[in-house]
């Protein structure tokens, strides 16, 4: 499978031309992602496109509960298709400017470029309230705080040049202090003494380090200055503007598949493994850590106070402030609107994590 390490966190492909012309998609003849979302009769929103992040695995394991127990139907969707991301040309913000999603799974990082290049688009929720970004070390040469980076050789792939930058700017640490290693996901430059550290997924690395039978540490960005949300709900204005209780009926969705996903790793990954990433030859053992472990950065207290998907004031805050350290300077307000999800968890309190 491919590795969630070799994703790029700042998926640019597509970015130009967003400026104008961003427009809803939600084609009647569409089917679930696997054929469990099915076609009902008479749902009232009709057919939509969800465009994911990345392939289809565990990362989207609230995505398969909503589909495949029928939580979409019942909000009144006739199907939801699941698009996969990753390849070229297919990132959430392009896919919005050609109609190709409805709303799609992103992340501030790349949401925002966009938005600063004119496209009308807005984030309305956050199922990751932590970004899954992280140095990864071993055990026995644990790089734990960002000051110990000093002296290290650190694994950074291309693309992910602006978000390391960002955390050595926000842990005043001079660049040249530390030895960039090119790299491209491949854990044993660690595991064989090349590295000292690499910038990875805290939900993949260190899970797959351990089931090799290596001991691992991290160090997670969102600890340490650079707190931003990952997988986010983006969508268009316009959509916002004309479809705002279709909106609600979705993420409502959304919200009951996330808790039964929350709930279940184990399910999350047979999910993930048997049927929705089937294509994939996912490990279900590999899936379960990795459920285990994203769960961590879903279920904060904040998350567990307001609900999943929220953001707190402080928090938008914090990923404003966050952006500017990577050289992108953004308004709240331009980038972010938390008052549908806001609703969402007024109306049905239900929602709320037990």
């Amino acid at each position: 499978m491919a590795s969630l390490d070799r994703r790029a966190f700042l998926r640019t492909t597509g970015l130009a031309g967003l400026a104008l012309g961003l427009a809803a998609c939600g084609d009647k003849g569409t089917t679930g992602g696997t054929g469990t979302g099915g076609t009902a009769a008479g749902g009232g929103f009709g057919s939509v496109k969800l465009q994911l992040s990345w392939k289809k695995n565990i990362e989207f394991a609230g995505e398969f509960f909503a589909d495949s127990k029928g939580y979409f139907k019942a909000a009144g969707f006739d199907a939801v298709e699941l698009l996969s991301g990753g390849g070229s040309g297919t990132s959430v913000e392009s896919g919005l400017a050609t109609g190709r999603c409805w709303m799609g799974l992103s992340a501030p990082t790349i949401t925002a470029p966009a938005v600063l290049q004119g496209a009308q688009l807005k984030i309305i929720g956050a199922t990751f309230q932590k970004n899954p970004f992280a140095i990864i070390s071993l055990g026995k040469n644990p790089i734990e705080d960002p000051k110990a980076l000093v002296g290290k050789k650190i694994g950074v792939q291309d693309s992910n040049e602006l978000v390391w930058n960002a955390l050595l700017k926000a842990n005043q640490i001079d660049p040249a202090s530390v030895t960039r290693v090119p790299f491209q996901s491949d854990p044993s430059m660690l595991t064989s003494g090349q590295l000292d550290g690499y910038v990875g997924f805290v939900t993949s690395g260190p899970v797959r380090l351990k089931m090799q039978g290596v001991d691992s540490r991290y160090l997670l960005f969102a600890d340490h200055g650079l707190p931003l949300v990952a997988e986010t709900f983006t969508v268009a204005q316009e959509t916002i503007d004309k479809e705002r209780d279709k909106l609600k009926a979705f993420l409502a969705a959304e919200i009951k598949g996330w808790k039964d996903a929350i709930a279940d790793p184990a399910k999350s990954a047979e999910l993930a493994a048997t049927t929705y990433g089937k294509d994939l030859n996912l490990d279900v053992a590999e899936q379960t850590e990795e459920a285990k472990m994203q769960n961590t950065l879903i279920v904060t207290p904040d998350a567990k106070a307001n609900g999943l998907f929220t953001m707190t004031g402080e928090l938008i805050e914090q990923n404003i402030a966050s952006l500017a350290k990577a050289g992108l300077n953004i308004k709240a307000e331009q980038l972010f609107d938390l008052s549908i999800i806001d609703e969402v968890h007024k109306a049905d309190p239900s929602l709320k994590l037990s």
